[in-house]
């Protein structure tokens, strides 16, 4: 090597270490110090340099932010660990409800301190970084496959390509929201309708859409900006005990995070820092639509763990929802797949937040005779985000007399069976298994996107074969020909062939995606995932007992009870049949061989650093032989494994009599 390129790759490293350092002054400390002309003057230097010598170029320089040559398409990526969605508050009474729960669910903790985090109105994105390097960085998907958009993320100048300081964990997962400010959305759409290109609705969608542009370069000139609030795995970060602390080691390693962050003593101090946000959200730079709220010890969130769908030890307390006022027109009442009966509200149409409003719904019986609804009233109607519409209240001062009560049905709209409340449900109910909507909506489930996602059985095309009768029942959709689906209006040979190949290739979809489809009341994708993972095959799930589905983490009494009803069934039993003999056979789980599972039943934590492997190499050995691996310490540890510097967590396990293991010892185990 040349003394040239030497000289070059000393100052390429110089470079880059000085505008990296330039840029955590700028973004994450607001602490800037030198001025814009002089950063622009070192990043020249860098691009021309980096132009001279391309293979000296590096995947965290931050000439990397410009974008690259677009992409054909977004890759899945598998979250190692589920990002789940938050419970929703929407008073302090909610509030106060979530801590009782804590406490009913914890038994013996007096007290309780939490931290409060703005909730951005963003888009939630995970990032991946090894040996302090960002290696992917993805979105959040349906929460257990997102895409891949590494590409983009690495354009937003507040995204860390490598991060700061010394003693970087091996792997680390961290997971914030991608947002754009208030300012940047309204200079963006100015551009856009100078240009006559279409204007994004609000900074959400403008960021949303920003993130998922197949050619990054057109990311790279958006404002789009970024703050973490957290990581996968605990366990990730050592000594790390509070939620609080988290949020400021990251910073430390080069995160934005948000500085109304406020840590509080108890619920009075969060109700507090509630109404200052609330205070604060119309003068700031970028949109926040309420405040989330998580215990701090993160002993505790392990302990407290997680529902199907989310935390228990976090939730989202909403602000107040866009509102507009509009007439109720009429009440109309749907069927659900389940035979839940809802009465929804017919409004005239009105603009709530760029929406068009023109349903609403009214929940149940209770709700409207709680908040006194009567057809024709004045209403006041509330949005928020993607969430149904809802009426609030009715306006009483503007009641003329000719109101009417809202009548509730007493059959079926659809069947005209005999509607019911079943164990004290606020619901009415309608119990015929024949029933044409309940049919049509699980016909509907079945084929959708939350079901087989069977392409071209999209709800209008459900609703078409449902009322030709050629589709009732869901063995009825494995028998159509490409033939009989040619004779119908809308439909060509090719769209025909196409349908009827879709449905052939779902005959063999993931048992999870299977369960999902059929409907089970309470069961949704996540529940799915979890009887899998406990039960393997299909037919161990339909032979498990009450008891059986109980012991499953996440799942309680009424969605046990509901599983075992569903396949106690005698009519679901001949339809399952029926789909085996047409040739329906989901991809089950492989059982895994006792004999090769020796650490069933061990829960292992690692502190300190290895030498014969990484962390996450250690934790897949201790997964795949059956164990499992705890984030914090806890009594449901077995074994507390230390490699070098093991800070605090070796002294706590002692004290709780938990077996500890050097490196060597656990090689043993393992082997």
């Amino acid at each position: 090597m040349g003394d040239e390129k030497k000289a070059v790759i000393e100052r390429l490293k110089i470079l880059r270490d000085v505008l990296h350092d330039h840029a955590y002054r700028y973004y994450v400390l607001d602490r800037p110090i030198i001025a814009d002309v002089e950063y622009d003057q070192l990043f020249r230097e860098l691009l021309d340099l980096e132009g001279k010598f391309p293979d000296l170029v590096t995947t965290d320089s931050p000439s990397q932010r410009v974008g690259g040559e677009p992409l054909e398409k977004f890759n899945g990526v598998q979250h190692r660990h589920p990002m789940l969605s938050l419970e929703n508050a929407f008073s302090e009474q909610d509030l106060f409800d979530f801590e009782e729960r804590l406490f009913r669910f914890l038994k013996d903790f007096p007290e309780l301190e939490y931290v409060a985090e703005p909730k951005m109105d963003g888009l939630a994105v995970e990032l991946v970084y090894e040996k302090g390097f960002l290696i992917q960085g993805s979105t959040r998907g349906d929460g257990h496959t997102g895409e891949d958009i590494t590409r983009n993320l690495k354009t937003i100048a507040a995204i860390p390509l490598r991060l700061q300081g010394g003693d970087l964990p091996s792997l680390l997962e961290v997971r914030g929201e991608v947002f754009m400010s208030t300012d940047g959305f309204k200079q963006l759409n100015a551009e856009r309708a100078a240009v006559g290109e279409p204007l994004f609705a609000n900074p959400r969608n403008a960021a949303a859409g920003s993130v998922r542009q197949l050619d990054s370069r057109l990311t790279a000139r958006r404002p789009l900006d970024f703050f973490a609030y957290g990581i996968s795995e605990l366990n990730q970060i050592d000594d790390c005990p509070t939620q609080y602390e988290l949020l400021n080691r990251l910073a430390v390693y080069g995160f934005r995070v948000n500085p109304l962050v406020g840590s509080c003593r108890n619920m009075e101090e969060v109700v507090a820092h509630y109404r200052h946000l609330l205070e604060l959200r119309d003068s700031l730079d970028y949109e926040i639509d309420g405040m989330v709220v998580k215990v701090n010890s993160l002993t505790l969130q392990e302990r407290l763990g997680t529902k199907a769908r989310t935390p228990r030890w976090a939730i989202a307390w909403k602000f107040p929802a866009s509102q507009a006022t509009t007439r109720l027109l009429d009440v109309e009442f749907q069927v659900g797949r389940t035979g839940t009966v809802t009465p929804v509200a017919i409004l005239e149409p009105v603009a709530i937040g760029g929406v068009t409003v023109s349903r609403a719904t009214l929940h149940n019986e209770e709700e409207i005779k709680r908040k006194g609804v009567k057809i024709g009233d004045m209403v006041l109607v509330q949005r928020a985000g993607d969430v149904i519409p809802e009426i609030v209240q009715p306006i009483l001062d503007l009641r003329t007399g000719e109101e009417k009560q809202v009548g509730m049905p007493v059959h079926c709209p659809s069947c005209g069976h005999m509607l019911v409340r079943e164990n004290g449900e606020v619901a009415l109910r309608c119990i015929n298994p024949h029933c044409p909507a309940q049919r049509l909506r699980s016909l509907i489930h079945y084929t959708g996107k939350a079901g087989m996602d069977i392409e071209g059985l999209g709800k209008k095309v459900m609703e078409q074969l449902f009322n030709e009768k050629l589709v009732v029942d869901v063995p009825d959709i494995y028998a159509l020909q490409p033939e009989t689906l040619e004779k119908l209006e809308g439909w060509a040979k090719k769209s025909a062939e196409n349908a009827v190949a879709a449905i052939n290739a779902s005959k063999s979809a993931p048992l999870v995606r299977f369960l999902s489809a059929l409907g089970i009341r309470h069961v949704g994708e996540v529940t799915a995932a979890l009887l899998v993972e406990r039960f393997q095959t299909m037919e161990k799930l339909m032979a498990a007992s009450f008891d059986d589905l109980l012991a499953v983490e996440g799942i309680g009494p009424q969605v046990a009870g509901a599983i075992r009803e569903y396949f106690d069934d005698i009519s679901v039993q001949k339809m399952l049949a029926l789909l085996q003999e047409q040739g329906v056979v989901p991809e089950e789980k492989e059982e895994e061989n006792a004999a090769d599972q020796p650490l069933q039943g061990a829960v292992l934590l690692f502190t300190g650093t290895l030498s014969s492997f990484s962390r996450d190499e250690a934790k897949e050995i201790v997964k795949k032989m059956g164990g499992q691996v705890s984030s914090t310490l806890s009594k449901k540890v077995t074994h507390l494994v230390c490699g070098e510097k093991p800070g605090s967590k070796l002294r706590k396990a002692q004290a709780l009599g938990i077996a500890v293991l050097d490196e060597k010892a656990f090689q043993q185990l393992i082997s």
